[in-house]
């Protein structure tokens, strides 16, 4: 080894040894695996936040609504096609973003509480409804999941809301106040027969499924100021229907009011064949009744309040409670003639009342 003497006890070596030491990184060698350990870090991130974001919209629960009709799939088929509209209006679509479920008790007041019950056990978020009866049935079922009504008589006097501008309950929606409507079909009635002096009602006539007699109560009192006598006949099966247009004969009734439910709607057709065959003027509830051959409608507009039925499901899914969303009262009424109802009974339709109509068959 190679090296300076100082003394014969010290020495300075002139050379290093050839030994391999590690160099430091440098600054550009440090920023290149900083850069690279960031964009390892912010890849798994991304990674970790996209599957949670995909595991959360798989796991999203899409509102489920169960509907449930008095009458049949057909026979209910104009209201449905409104509800489903009003519902596309405000962005929802069925089995996409919603899901509805539709029950059917074809005229059988007995299975409104079957099919509440089934829908309850099914998890539904919302039902959806129409009138008293059906309502009554549903909330015997459930006091806490939501109700709407896309059309019903008097909720408050049926002891199912506390007030229209704030129901207290799970129920909410809108009411058709048929029963303040008697007055003007007992006057559309004088107005084609001058000289009546006799009008029967049919109604549906089961003690606590419908409000029909509520409105029968409301028609014989309106019919004292037109000088008319009512004759009530109260119904509870079809194969009553009958008898009851018998009875109409004798004691020579001039026209008749059938009164909406569950029953008469279901049967609209043949109730309305039957005062055909009579030759009975007939005053109905709905545009459903006249298109099947009832002479004259007049009541609320009934597609507009399904339509509207669409609005509160919308605020219940936002987070309204139904407690506090206010019932409305309709604000658009219809008068509906059929001239082809009027020809087979041999009846002529003053030019006031055809005027005045929103529609008239021909």
């Amino acid at each position: 080894m190679k090296g300076t003497y100082m003394n014969k006890d010290s020495w300075i070596p002139t050379s290093q040894p050839n030994i391999s030491t590690p160099k430091p990184f440098s600054c550009e060698r440090r920023r290149v695996h900083e850069l690279k350990w960031k964009s390892t870090i912010a890849a798994a991130a991304t990674f970790m936040l996209w599957g949670t974001m995909v595991e959360a919209q798989q796991s999203a629960k899409i509102p489920r609504i169960g509907v449930i009709r008095s009458g049949s799939a057909a026979s209910t088929a104009s209201a449905r096609e409104a509800f489903l509209q009003g519902l596309r209006d405000l962005g929802y679509l069925d089995a996409k973003n919603i899901m509805i479920e539709y029950r059917y008790a074809e005229g059988k007041a007995e299975r409104w509480p079957v099919l509440a019950a089934e829908l309850v056990k099914s998890n539904v978020d919302i039902f959806v409804v129409g009138g008293v009866g059906v309502t009554r049935a549903v909330h015997d079922a459930t006091q806490t999941i939501p109700i709407v009504v896309g059309g019903a008589g008097d909720l408050v006097k049926s002891g199912l809301i506390a007030s229209l501008a704030k129901p207290g309950r799970n129920i909410t929606g809108s009411t058709e106040i048929s029963t303040d409507l008697s007055g003007k079909r007992l006057e559309l009635l004088k107005e084609v027969i001058p000289r009546a002096s006799r009008v029967a009602v049919i109604w549906h006539s089961p003690t606590g499924l419908s409000d029909d007699e509520e409105e029968l109560k409301q028609t014989k009192t309106e019919a004292r100021q037109f000088g008319l006598n009512v004759l009530p006949l109260g119904i509870q099966e079809p194969d009553q229907f009958q008898n009851a247009f018998n009875t109409v004969t004798q004691d020579k009734a001039n026209a008749i009011i059938i009164l909406r439910s569950s029953l008469t709607l279901f049967h609209r057709k043949q109730l309305a064949e039957l005062s055909v065959k009579n030759r009975l003027l007939s005053i109905c509830d709905g545009q459903d009744f006249v298109q099947d051959g009832c002479l004259i409608s007049y009541g609320a507009d009934l597609l507009y309040l399904w339509r509207r039925a669409a609005n509160f499901v919308d605020k219940i899914l936002k987070g309204a409670k139904p407690a506090e969303l206010p019932v409305e009262q309709p604000t658009k009424f219809e008068l509906i003639v059929n001239l082809n109802t009027a020809k087979q009974i041999g009846l002529t339709i003053p030019h006031t009342i055809l005027a005045k109509a929103d529609r008239v068959i021909k």
